[in-house]
């Protein structure tokens, strides 16, 4: 028997939906690259339903029990007398979400000796300490492609919002108003501006695909390049760091994976070298961006708007400048959560658990770390080393306002 330990996000303050906006969500079989989207003997839950919160539970618990094993599920996650920091020493497998991230630091994994997979339900392991699990031999698998398109779309949305002063306009019909002018002052065209990615895998890819129809200029920047013929297809310029591709464009997006080579890249230097004006949408990792400099150059203007899902750390402290800097478009950690990513994602943990009690191999694209050495999609993402930490400054948001913390 093994110790399953499930970290999710709490559910709606109003409780567990009984029932949804929508009857179902279309069924994908396959990405744009030709991978076949998660397949499980079995799942044991219907597409759409909301299984990423504490009581949607991943689908998982049927198939845990039936096999055998114990499945403790909570939200409770930071600082030391959390429900995650009690069950973890003899947990054999953490799950854990980019959304409401599980920090497996280095510390914790000391703690942990039975600790044998860390699963991602969903796209980027940044949270778990790479290094560590190298040296431990922790295998760490997430279910890439997931969510990625969810996320692109997530990308498009807050660009054109942020642009067009979408949510100010929004604002004033709420307040009552009618207030044109202050509306249309901050709102401009995206035809003929000049977007970039930095990093063009899965999720940046997929934004510039989306973005091609809106007659602007694509640019990206990758330690991959893109092969000759999609670069044309795309009509996209190559730039060989983040640096070259700042200075021309009017918005950046962000799609990069975190790790030490692309901690804190957006710093005040970088900002500076941007266009006065430009925006950044970042749906990332919010340690890409140094917190204070995003603020600081929201409040002097060289940045018009900043957008985006992803903060650190995960939830962010109630006084985090994030939340109240000017011309932002910031969200909770949403932009891969939608109804029908979950299903992915859940169905993907699914597999990747029925692979390691049989025995089987995982997938080669689902895993980070195997056998000691960065593999699969870790190999082609990360850098080894550490960009984890955080619980700590997560505990500030339990502690300075109520959270179910259900378990």
């Amino acid at each position: 028997m093994a110790k399953v330990l499930c970290v999710l996000y709490d559910d709606p303050v109003d409780g567990y939906p009984r029932s949804y906006a929508r009857d179902a969500v279309p069924r994908i079989e396959r990405y744009h690259d030709g991978q076949t989207t998660p397949t499980p003997e079995r799942i044991d839950f219907a597409p759409g339903e909301l299984l990423g919160s504490v009581s949607g539970e991943l689908g998982l618990r049927r198939f845990l029990e039936e096999r055998g094993h114990a499945f403790v599920v909570t939200s409770d996650k930071d600082g030391p007398d959390s429900v995650f920091e009690r069950e973890l020493p003899d947990a054999a497998i953490v799950i854990s979400q980019p959304f409401w991230p599980a920090y497996l630091t280095a510390e914790r994994i000391a703690k942990a000796p039975a600790l044998k997979l860390a699963v991602t339900a969903g796209i980027g392991s940044d949270h778990v300490d790479l290094a560590a699990a190298i040296e431990r031999g922790i295998t760490v698998a997430e279910v890439t492609y997931s969510n990625s398109i969810s996320v692109s779309e997530h990308v498009v949305m807050m660009i054109l919002s942020l642009v067009r002063n979408y949510i100010p306009s929004y604002q004033w019909v709420v307040k009552g108003g009618w207030n044109i002018a202050d509306c249309v002052a901050r709102s401009y065209d995206l035809e003929g501006m000049q977007v970039g990615t930095v990093a063009a895998g899965r999720i940046g890819s997929a934004v510039l695909r989306r973005l091609k129809p809106f007659e602007v200029g694509l640019h990206y920047t990758d330690r991959h390049r893109l092969p000759e013929e999609v670069e044309r297809e795309l009509g996209v310029t190559f730039h060989p760091d983040a640096e070259s591709l700042v200075r021309v464009c009017d918005v950046v997006t962000i799609n990069a994976p975190l790790h030490p080579d692309t901690e804190h890249l957006f710093d005040d230097a970088l900002i500076a070298k941007m266009k006065r004006g430009a925006y950044i949408v970042n749906t990332a990792r919010g340690k890409i961006c140094d917190r204070d400099a995003i603020a600081r150059a929201l409040e002097s203007g060289q940045l018009a708007g900043y957008a985006g899902d992803v903060w650190f750390p995960q939830p962010a402290p109630r006084d985090h400048p994030w939340r109240s800097m000017p011309h932002h478009g910031m969200t909770p950690h949403v932009s891969g959560s939608s109804l029908a990513a979950q299903a992915r994602y859940a169905a993907g943990v699914r597999e990747i658990l029925e692979c390691w009690f049989d025995g089987r191999p995982i997938r080669e694209e689902y895993l980070i770390v195997d056998r000691g050495t960065l593999a699969g999609a870790g190999a082609h993402s990360y850098s080894p080393g550490d960009a984890t930490g955080g619980s700590d400054e997560a505990a500030r948001f339990k502690d300075r306002g109520p959270t179910s913390g259900s378990a």
